[in-house]
């Protein structure tokens, strides 16, 4: 069984995006790592096994050559989130949604879930991040993500409230894995990966990767 892959993503715009990594980025510099960021995912999620790809996106970039297009759409990134069920949706097929905060995801978890998804035994995949939220959410009917539709994002918190919202569902849990939200996550993002564009990237701007530091 196939699953609907989308990337819930924002046009790296300086300013607009990533704006926790300045300082000590630049506005441009935290601009080009989202890019770097969301380039890595693409290519990840273009290497899955069993992944139709959509690119749900709030601004102007265009989809990657093979994937779908959709705009975000909604207020609240709650909204967000659960209209990019409801308008990808296919009858049949599971869904299951990332962000573009962590470039370190591989093929292998993202098939690992798709897997999940098309057994017997899983409504829904969650995938928690280290600081409370989630980077990963997959449902077996996509119409469920209406659940999550009130969850509050961006907290300590998001990633317990969406497992209470989800409550009734037979959930499975993904690994837990780090958003990229601060220069210290970057950096610790970019050690997991040092061949990827995102870590290309910050040791462009001169950064150092920690296992590098430690020697």
């Amino acid at each position: 069984m196939r699953t609907r892959l989308l990337v819930l993503a924002k046009t790296p715009v300086p300013g607009r995006v990533k704006t926790r990594l300045c300082p000590p980025c630049t506005p441009a510099e935290a601009a080009t790592l989202a890019a770097a960021a969301l380039a890595d995912t693409v290519d990840t999620v273009s290497s899955t096994t069993g992944a139709d790809p959509v690119l749900v996106i709030e601004g102007d970039l265009p989809a990657p050559a093979g994937w779908a297009r959709i705009p975000q759409r909604g207020g609240s990134l709650g909204a967000r989130i659960a209209n990019a069920f409801a308008d990808t949706a296919v009858p049949g097929m599971p869904s299951l949604l990332i962000g573009m905060d962590t470039p370190q995801v591989t093929p292998a978890v993202l098939g690992a879930a798709i897997g999940l998804l098309a057994g017997d035994g899983t409504d829904a995949v969650l995938g928690l991040a280290e600081d409370g939220g989630w980077w990963a959410l997959g449902l077996r009917d996509p119409a469920c993500a209406g659940l999550v539709r009130d969850v509050p994002t961006s907290t300590p918190q998001t990633g317990e409230l969406t497992l209470k919202a989800l409550r009734g569902l037979r959930i499975t849990h993904l690994p837990v894995l780090r958003d990229v939200d601060t220069i210290e996550d970057a950096r610790a993002v970019a050690a997991m990966r040092p061949e990827s564009r995102f870590a290309g990237v910050l040791a462009a701007r001169g950064e150092r990767q920690p296992a590098a530091a430690s020697r």
